[in-house]
Parts: C-alpha cells; sequence; structure tokens
C-alpha cells in the first residue's frame, strides 16, 4: 500500500486540495482512505436507538421503525466501512433508514476487529511545527499502513461473505415478514461495505473459490460435463457510497439495479474505475445511476459532523439519493 499523506489536518481539507493520481492496483495493491477507517466527531443530539445482538450466530446492529411491525417494512442490510459494528456513526446512519421504514440489520464484517485507528477524530489538527514532530507523525503513519495491510489481509471476501450469507439466511426467516413486504433484501454500503453490495448484487458460479477468483476443480460425484450452479444475486436493489478496493470485475456479473454515490477525483474509487463500472453496466443494460460529488472528502456520507457546509448539504444530498433508489425500487 502507498503511504498516506500525514495527518495533520481536518478530513474536510482534503476536498479543498487536488488529490494525487491514483496508483494503478496493479501496481500498488488495494488502498483505503484514513475516512474509511477513522469516524467524524458524532452529529450533536444524536445517538444510536437499536441494539446489538445476535443473528445467524453473527454479531449485528439491529434497529426497526417505531410502528414496526404493527405497520409493513422493509428488510435493509447496511455494510460498514472499517468502522465496524460499534462505531456510533454508522449505528446513527442504520438509525435514519430505519425511519424511513426500514427494518435495518448491520452485521460485523469484521468478526470484532475493526480496522486500526477506528476512533473520532478531531474537528481540527495542528500542523506539526518541527521537523522532529514532522518525522514522528511520518513515522506513525508508516505504522498505520502497516497495520491497515495487515487487517486487510485478515478480512477478505472469503471471509467476509460467508457472515454475510448466514445473516441474509437469518433475516429471511426471523423477518420474513419485511423481507416478503420488499421483494427481497435491499443493501447499502459504505466504504469497505459498497463493495460487498456490488458482490450481493452479483451471480456468479457456486464453485468459484472467491467471486473474482479461480474455479475449483470440477466435482467428481456431480460429473464432469455437468454445468456449474449459479449463485446469487442476494439482494433486490443496492446503493453505495464511495466505495473502496473495487475493480472493474466487480461489475461484470451485476443483475439488480445499482446507485453510485462517489467522490470527484478520489484517489481509493479511482475515475477509471467508475468509467469502467459505468460502461459494464450500460453494455448490460442494467439500471443504474451514478452522482460524483465535487469538493468532498472520502467517506462525507457516513453520518459525522463536518463544519464546511458544502460538505454537510453534500451528505444530505447523498443519503436522499441512497434513500430514494431503496424507496424506487
Amino acid at each position: 500500500m502507498a503511504d498516506h499523506d500525514i495527518a495533520t489536518r481536518a478530513p474536510e481539507s482534503d476536498a479543498q486540495e487536488s488529490p494525487a493520481p491514483a496508483e494503478s492496483p496493479d501496481e500498488s495493491g488495494p488502498v483505503m482512505s484514513e475516512h474509511c477507517t477513522t469516524d467524524r466527531p458524532t452529529p450533536s443530539g444524536e445517538a444510536p436507538k437499536g441494539e446489538i445482538r445476535k443473528l445467524g450466530g453473527i454479531d449485528v446492529y439491529l434497529t426497526k421503525p417505531e410502528s414496526y411491525p404493527s405497520n409493513p417494512s422493509k428488510l435493509l442490510l447496511l455494510l460498514t466501512g472499517g468502522t465496524g459494528l460499534k462505531s456510533t456513526n454508522n449505528q446513527i446512519q442504520a438509525d435514519r433508514f430505519a425511519s424511513e421504514g426500514y427494518v435495518v440489520v448491520m452485521p460485523d464484517l469484521f468478526d470484532g476487529d475493526p480496522a486500526p485507528n477506528s476512533t473520532a477524530l478531531p474537528e481540527s489538527e495542528t500542523l506539526a511545527t518541527s521537523l522532529l514532530e514532522t518525522f514522528k507523525l511520518k513515522a506513525a503513519e508508516t505504522a498505520k499502513s502497516f497495520l491497515l495491510d495487515m487487517w486487510m489481509a485478515r478480512h477478505t471476501e472469503e471471509k467476509i461473505l460467508p457472515i454475510l450469507e448466514k445473516v441474509i439466511h437469518a433475516c429471511e426467516g426471523e423477518f420474513a415478514d419485511a423481507v416478503g413486504n420488499g421483494g427481497g433484501i435491499y443493501a447499502v454500503g459504505y466504504c469497505i461495505g459498497g463493495r460487498y453490495v456490488l458482490l450481493l448484487a452479483s451471480e456468479r458460479n457456486a464453485g468459484q473459490t472467491s467471486w473474482t477468483g479461480a474455479q475449483k476443480q470440477p466435482d467428481e460425484e456431480a460429473g464432469e460435463g455437468q454445468a456449474p450452479s449459479r449463485k446469487g444475486p442476494f439482494i433486490k436493489a443496492g446503493a453505495l457510497a464511495h466505495a473502496t478496493l473495487v475493480s472493474p470485475d466487480d461489475f461484470g456479473n451485476l443483475k439488480v439495479p445499482i446507485s453510485l454515490v462517489c467522490v470527484e477525483n478520489d484517489p481509493v474509487f479511482p475515475d477509471e474505475v467508475r468509467t469502467a463500472g459505468e460502461d459494464a453496466m450500460s453494455k448490460s443494460n442494467l439500471e443504474h445511476e451514478v452522482q460524483v460529488y465535487p469538493g468532498v472528502p472520502h467517506g462525507f456520507a457516513v453520518a459525522g459532523d463536518y463544519a464546511d457546509t458544502n460538505i454537510k448539504e453534500a451528505q444530505a444530498t447523498a443519503y436522499e439519493q441512497m434513500l430514494k433508489w431503496l424507496n424506487d425500487h
């Protein structure tokens, strides 16, 4: 992973500068943003309303409309970035969708192991004023990058997708009314969670070792000439914001309507990946929408307080975009 810039300023200042061109994934490996792993300050006056409990043997944050189950609701999976299940901001984001009539299940994708430095980021940070301070900060940033590389190696799709399948199966049982009322399960995802919305929206061969990986050897009992069974999609429609670790291949087998919230000049979700995804969805006649938000940092769409009014307005607009997409499908 390429070294990140020294974290010596408030995140919204990132939006005021032109980021360096993203390196090719083939050359640099997967990259993540500080905003995928660190929360903004919690919005004033807001606190989580749901509960953490087990569902299908997996820890989830569960939040429901106040009128449920008296009034019909729909089932929504919310897939987080690296800040994970216990992030207050992620829980508040889930509550916002619950207030709009969704039973929201936010699974612990990382099995109790959120990304390093998943703590609230101060509203402002003091610039380093000496060479020694700069050196210390650079050394700390290099260490964080190493820890993040190790964390990503622990949490691959081979680990996360089985978690999601367990949760989906449990939702289809316990919340069959909400799944049925919506005609399926909906999903929203932020940062890392955004990529898993794409994977849940895809169809693959059941024999694949991973969603984009190689095929397993043919099963002799099943017969060499037997066509591989298909698996997925698992959701009815999906919306994702500033996705992370996405490759063009992740758009290749999409089967359900998708809405994308993107950041202009985002080095973590570069333009070439976005345009390749748009081309793939257009060629397959998949219903989709893509909105690019200028002047905002990666991670802006997750609940969190920003001093910059433009970022606050973009955050509200992105939420409305995602909500409308779910409601319309």
